[in-house]
């Protein structure tokens, strides 16, 4: 019998309430366990470092440390884990900030239950998440942001535009790698030129690009 991969989490919220409702809908799934919670910014930071965890479910209005301060200093340690949001903000500013300083996805808080679980599981094993509702947010600001010429696909290379249409099919760089056969660190490379050619700033504004566009 073969046993789900189980994902590790750290929920970093400063509701005690949320935080035990989260627990105990993610005891029901075998493949995700939280690790550790926090109530602040500071105390996740620790956490984090202490746990490196697959994903770390982090709010936005937290006092003290706030949710995106919280995140950009995640973003500057060295952890192999994933960063998504989870806020009653559907905000255009928030997200958007989010998305820039490097979150891996932007849920809603008011997710049915079953739609969460799979929302987590899919974050913590790499894929890119978001709310349906906040797609048509993502879609205006990158239609405002910047002129059509500033995105031109004709200026990324064929491995480049490749990888790209695989992002936006939510896969990890890992699953690229194995898919084209190269290594993890090439394709790390090529992520990274691609986010500059293309002046997006995350793996998720690729993502929503590249369909937004019509690549996929």
């Amino acid at each position: 019998m073969v046993t789900a991969e189980k994902h590790t989490l750290i929920l970093i919220d400063d509701h005690p309430m949320l935080r035990s409702g989260l627990k105990q809908l993610m005891a029901l799934d075998p493949r995700l366990q939280v690790v550790a919670e926090a109530g602040n910014g500071i105390e996740g930071l620790a956490l984090a470092q202490q746990h490196d965890p697959d994903l770390i479910l982090l709010d936005l209005n937290m006092p003290g440390l706030n949710g995106l301060d919280t995140l950009t200093q995640l973003r500057e340690m060295a952890l192999s884990g994933r960063v998504v949001v989870f806020s009653v903000s559907d905000n255009e500013e928030d997200v958007v900030s989010a998305l820039k300083r490097g979150a891996d996805g932007y849920l809603l808080k008011d997710m049915e239950p079953e739609a969460l679980l799979k929302a987590l599981y899919q974050a913590a094993a790499g894929q890119i998440v978001l709310s349906e509702a906040l797609t048509p947010v993502l879609v205006s600001r990158l239609r405002a942001a910047q002129p059509a010429r500033s995105r031109d696909i004709s200026q990324l290379t064929r491995r480049e535009r490749e990888i790209l249409l695989l992002i936006s099919d939510g896969m990890t760089n890992k699953a690229i790698a194995r898919k084209l056969a190269i290594s993890e660190s090439t394709v790390k490379v090529h992520v990274k030129y691609l986010l500059k050619k293309m002046n997006l700033k995350s793996r998720l504004e690729a993502a929503v690009w590249a369909l937004q566009n019509g690549l996929r």
